[in-house]
């Protein structure tokens, strides 16, 4: 039983929040909207959305509002700032947080929230880029209660294909910083592997089939090889985002006493292409640090 207008929001309608805001839309699910950068929001408001004033207004108008902001302080000041969620004059709602941030932030932000007006959290990252949140097939890692995703699990389907419950508000933050880890390592390791192969002479766009099947093959490999390849760094997630993910993974490393030696190099690697201006990149640019010097510099 919903206790609020079963009107959706959503707030961060970068290239992430956008697609999602549309797929919501295209559901024909209501949605107020609001951003930080008002110039966003004229393609959702021609689609149909609704615009709120603040996320204080939309709070007091939505049961469930998404959010898909930048970093930790950019969805504190959202949730908890002076015309936050949590200032709302009506109480209860799902806030559905599906940036990246820190897991110790996220469980502090969501007692905070909860006291202040009831609403209650599920943090909801999401894995697959910009062509997941178009096609709805985003995979969802959630942190909270059983009884509130069921909740939002109509709506959220609408955006991800496969949607995982790891425990309790925080862990959903702490599976994709594992999530990131892995991407982020991998990343580099074929950008590596792919300089090793044009010095040789293999052909090189002939490799991920060649590998299909066997141990090293994977969704990176299939998918990002190729862009490599063509020297394709067009941004659909970029290396500054990334690192800013990693420096929460070597955080949350440090805080549990864990041994990451490999994500350092790869944490310094990422850092090298952000010094040299390629910040704004796809994270495809990691193949900038090991393409043969003669190679077509783009």
């Amino acid at each position: 039983m919903t206790t609020l207008n079963p009107t959706l929001g959503y707030i961060g309608l970068g290239k992430m929040g956008s697609p999602m805001v549309m797929r919501l839309l295209s559901a024909g699910l209501p949605v107020r909207v609001w951003a930080r950068n008002p110039d966003r929001l004229d393609p959702m408001l021609q689609a149909g959305a609704i615009a709120s004033s603040s996320p204080r207004d939309m709070a007091e108008n939505a049961e469930i509002i998404f959010t898909c902001l930048s970093d930790t302080a950019a969805v504190e000041e959202v949730v908890l700032g002076p015309e936050g969620i949590g200032t709302a004059r009506r109480s209860g709602g799902i806030l559905v947080d599906m940036s990246t941030v820190a897991p110790d932030a996220t469980i502090r932000m969501a007692a905070e929230l909860k006291s202040r007006c009831g609403r209650e959290w599920v943090d909801a990252p999401v894995s697959g880029g910009t062509t997941g949140a178009q096609t709805g097939t985003l995979t969802i890692m959630v942190g909270g209660s059983s009884a509130n995703l069921d909740r939002i699990r109509p709506f959220v389907a609408h955006l991800g294909k496969r949607m995982t419950l790891m425990g309790d508000i925080g862990s959903g933050q702490t599976t994709k910083l594992i999530n990131q880890t892995i991407v982020a390592c991998t990343m580099m390791v074929l950008a590596e592997a792919l300089g090793l192969a044009k010095r040789t002479g293999l052909d090189v766009a002939a490799l991920p089939a060649a590998l299909a099947g066997g141990r090293a093959d994977s969704t990176m490999l299939r998918q990002l090889w190729p862009r490599m390849v063509e020297n394709d760094f067009a941004p659909t997630g970029t290396i500054q985002s990334l690192v800013k993910d990693l420096k929460l993974v070597q955080s949350l490393g440090q805080a549990v006493h864990a041994v990451m030696p490999i994500t350092a190099i790869v944490a310094e690697l990422h850092q090298w292409l952000i010094a040299n201006g390629f910040a704004d990149e796809d994270i495809t640019s990691a193949y900038r640090i090991f393409r043969p010097i003669d190679n077509e510099r783009t």
